[in-house]
């Protein structure tokens, strides 16, 4: 029986139909009745279904007969966007075959090439998959050329299906298990299983999935995570599936599964991490673990400053099934009390947002995106700064380093122009540009990480019509022209304002911060100062003018000596309101300023 295994995954750039090919999979093979089926039954959070993405990755132990053979097809889905490349890279090191599926109406996109390179570092069989061949706009003929001539893929094994009205799915289910190799088989070694996801149940604690590569586990076992050598029992083992989960005594090598042992927290049981026995352990930890380290880091405030208690237990409580969420308190003169949050991504960070103040009812602020600056200081020592208000003082600042990554743009050829300008705009440079056919073009640049946290993604789908495709990776550290500009109000420095720039953008940001505050702040019986500012060198004012009251008007006539008076005295109470005024800044300022180009 253990020959008829298939361990595949199925990879795809966002919207070309992962989930649905995924449910297809599931009703062929009888996993769901016909009443318990809904579109996305893989995705479990309200988020995935209502935006059509994965977030989290899921497994199902499907049972296909095929003649008179039966198989066990352990389909593991894989989230596709770029911030949750890490679980995809794991999810492939416990597959032994990929379906690569490409939409039969769009081609190729970014994030199609990038986890076919996860593939076939991991040496997978790929099978690719074209999908939505019912589409009016369909070409899959032309989708398996550009296939052949970008990847270099063999495409005679491709398979054309429809996930929405299941045309073709038998047909891939034959190459499923005509294709995929069957996983090595050793029982007799010692145990070694790799972790490839991790989540919280509230009766259960936190679970592992697992594949086992050598060797077996039993209910009852006693076994060590080798990360961080803790030793635990075996309380339940399971295989997975979306609706029924099966429970079982034991798993053997080659096969996924449900991992119980009890435990309060998914950091203990982190992806990527090597799970063996602890009386006859394995010597070798399978290769490639290593910790989630957050992207991009941003300030969540309350904005009712009373529910800061409440933040922190529902941070905690999302971190309980999310073991990249990272965060730390902090305070703000203007915001209060909030915490500095680290996440993956942009995506991340509005999932997260999203989950706060929907699942825990809290109204929320967050500060502008930040990526962690790499600050060399003058006596050669070297700080991470993430927070712009953690910069050291300008004079002891020998030079910063900030973050680069490697980005890959697929567009049609007649927003070429468009794009660059934009690239040049974000400070890119040009590593490649390659023609895939006469309409596309695929564009590798290096761009500053600061420079596509913000609004770049949108910028890129409005200059190319919504068609061009955007993916990233982090490559290094590289050192820039960056200086911290503040923004002081009435004299103040607002410290939730301080921003990161390039110098050379300096002015240009500066003059589109005041700007905006100067719509926003609310005007007083006295004039308020908006300045940007370099240190203390000031770059760019906005004044806003004082609220005016007619001191005059109950003077009828008479000598003007009186007029006067009254106005000079209003002068002088305007000067002790300047002294010791404060100037509230409305919680729209941050929000506003979060959009500004």
């Amino acid at each position: 029986m253990e020959k008829q295994i298939r361990n595949f995954s199925i990879i795809a750039h966002i919207d070309h139909g992962k989930s649905t090919i995924a449910d297809c999979l599931l009703q062929t093979c009888g996993s769901v009745s016909q009443r318990e089926v809904s579109s996305q039954m893989m995705d479990t959070m309200d988020i995935e279904k209502e935006r059509g993405i994965t977030i989290k990755a899921q497994s199902a132990r499907l049972i296909y007969k095929s003649g008179k053979d039966e198989y066990i097809l352990n389909l593991i889905d894989t989230p596709g966007h770029v911030d949750f490349s890490y679980e995809v890279s794991r999810s492939l090191k416990s597959c032994e075959g990929v379906l690569l599926v490409v939409d039969a109406s769009q081609g190729i996109q970014a994030q199609t090439i990038a986890n076919v390179h996860i593939a076939l570092e991991n040496n997978l069989e790929i099978i690719p998959v074209i999908n939505k061949i019912d589409l009016p706009a369909a070409q899959p003929q032309r989708v398996i050329e550009e296939i052949e001539e970008v990847l270099g893929l063999d495409c005679s094994n491709a398979v054309l299906v429809s996930a929405k009205t299941g045309e073709g799915i038998n047909e891939l289910l034959e190459s499923i298990v005509t294709l995929i190799p069957p996983p090595k088989i050793d029982n007799s070694k010692p145990l070694k299983a790799l972790v490839y996801d991790s989540w919280f149940d509230n009766y259960l604690g936190a679970l592992g999935l697992i594949r086992i590569v050598e060797g077996s586990i039993k209910k009852g076992d006693m076994v060590k995570t080798m990360s961080s050598n803790k030793s635990y029992q075996v309380l339940g083992l399971e295989y997975p599936h979306p609706l029924h989960k099966q429970s079982s005594e034991i798993l053997k090598s080659g096969e996924i599964g449900i991992l119980n042992l009890g435990l309060k927290s998914v950091t203990e049981m982190a992806v990527g991490d090597t799970i063996t026995l602890l009386e006859n352990p394995t010597s070798l930890a399978i290769e490639g673990f290593m910790p989630a380290k957050p992207f991009v880091f941003a300030g969540l405030y309350p904005i009712d400053t009373d529910k800061f208690e409440d933040l922190r237990d529902a941070l905690n409580k999302l971190k309980l099934n999310d073991s990249a969420l990272q965060f730390e308190p902090e305070s703000s003169v203007a915001l209060g009390f909030g915490f500095r949050v680290g996440f993956l991504g942009l995506l991340h960070m509005e999932v997260v947002k999203e989950r706060l103040e929907r699942e825990f009812g809290l109204d929320l602020i967050a500060s502008a995106p930040t990526v962690v600056y790499e600050v060399i200081l003058t006596d050669g020592s070297v700080v991470m700064v993430q927070n712009p208000s953690e910069l050291p003082p300008e004079q002891k600042i020998a030079c910063i380093k900030e973050p680069f990554v490697r980005s890959t743009i697929i567009t049609p050829s007649e927003f070429l122009g468009n794009i660059i300008v934009l690239l040049n705009n974000k400070r890119g440079v040009q590593e490649n540009m390659e023609y895939l056919n006469e309409n596309r073009v695929m564009l590798t640049y290096a761009l500053p990480s600061n420079e596509i946290i913000m609004d770049f993604y949108d910028k890129l789908k409005s200059q190319t019509k919504g068609y061009a495709s955007f993916d990233y990776e982090p490559i290094e550290y590289r050192e820039g022209d960056l200086i911290k500009l503040d923004v002081r109000v009435a004299g103040e420095v607002v410290d939730a304002l301080s921003v990161i720039v390039d110098r050379s953008k300096s002015y240009e940001r500066g003059k589109a911060l005041v700007s905006a505050m100067k719509e926003i702040v609310p005007r007083q019986l006295f004039e308020v100062a908006i300045q940007a500012s370099i240190g203390n060198k000031v770059i760019a004012r906005e004044t806003v003018k004082s609220m005016g009251k007619n001191v005059t008007a109950k003077c009828y006539g008479g000598d003007i000596t009186r007029k006067r008076k009254l106005l000079e005295k209003q002068k002088e109470g305007k000067k002790r309101l300047k002294a010791i005024g404060k100037v509230e800044i409305p919680q729209e300022a941050f929000l506003a300023v979060l959009k500004i180009d």
